[in-house]
């Protein structure tokens, strides 16, 4: 059996405040992307809504379903919801997957790659994890993570589908997946971390990804990555690892700290390029 790869975006995930999948949903409209419902996840913490590309990947729009407040101290749930990775994270883009796998142990290929090549990063076994869609229809998943120790969100985790993928992620009718906006598909994911870290994160990233990266400068380095729908939407997308290069860049690092600093998605020839807020997240719009 071959190695499954470890370099195929699955999907980045947006945060809003609780219980708001309907003004997040709507938002995201306003910025030109078409949002087909999603779902609550399994032990209903969360809710979702999803914006999907033609590359295959999607975007997650994800809330909690309450405020921490809504959970009484002590309790089971207020327990489940205060060590929720994502519970503590500022609004905007938090996190990013890869494609995993329901029949091999990433986690495993990568804490196996990682020691050979002396880098820090560990991934934790894998989990289940799963969600019920506004249909009815049950999805089924495995999630591996990096430990505890790692920031959630500079390195990706990774899901594998037990069930289709296709019920995760619709793109069919073809229509889920066409944008007012012109989107196609992602063009890069950066992130922000601090200079002093730079050298360990480069090495942490090409023990996940399994490949160096294709550019490096006192600075960055920069990634290929591949999609569910590789070349679909024009080009791969590039992970990018950066430490701040202006003002913004530096506030954003003290304020939020290290973590996806924008996404940049492929427009098609005559949209539009440049740069947009979600409200709470930076958004580059590029010509494929």
């Amino acid at each position: 059996m071959s190695t499954p790869s470890t370099k195929i975006l699955d999907h980045i995930v947006h945060l809003t405040p609780p219980g708001t999948v309907s003004e997040v949903s709507q938002q995201f409209r306003d910025l030109g992307f078409n949002v087909i419902p999603g779902g609550t996840h399994a032990g209903g913490l969360t809710e979702n809504a999803l914006v999907v590309l033609q590359d295959g990947a999607y975007l997650e729009l994800i809330c909690f379903t309450h405020p921490a407040s809504h959970y009484p101290p002590g309790s089971p749930p207020r327990h489940k919801r205060d060590n929720n990775p994502w519970a503590w994270k500022e609004p905007g883009w938090i996190d990013y997957a890869f494609l995993g796998s329901s029949s091999t142990s990433i986690s495993k290929i990568i804490n196996a790659r990682a020691m050979r090549e002396k880098s820090q990063i560990r991934y934790d076994p894998e989990v289940d994890g799963g969600r019920e869609r506004s249909d009815g229809k049950v999805l089924k998943w495995q999630i591996s993570a990096p430990t505890q120790e790692y920031v959630r969100g500079t390195s990706p985790f990774f899901c594998g589908d037990v069930t289709p993928r296709e019920w995760r992620v619709p793109l069919d009718p073809p229509s889920n997946a066409q944008h007012p906006s012109g989107v196609l598909g992602v063009a890069h994911v950066r992130i922000l971390v601090e200079g002093q870290g730079l050298s360990d994160m480069i090495g942490n990233i090409t023990s996940v990804v399994g490949k160096s990266p294709v550019s490096t400068t006192a600075r960055r380095a920069t990634w290929v990555l591949d999609t569910p729908r590789t070349d679909v939407a024009g080009g791969k997308p590039r992970l990018i690892i950066s430490v701040p290069e202006t003002e913004d860049e530096q506030r954003t690092l003290i304020e939020k700290g290290e973590g996806i600093y924008e996404v940049a998605f492929l427009v098609g020839a005559g949209r539009r390029a440049g740069q947009s807020k979600t409200p709470y997240g930076r958004i580059v719009w590029l010509h494929g």
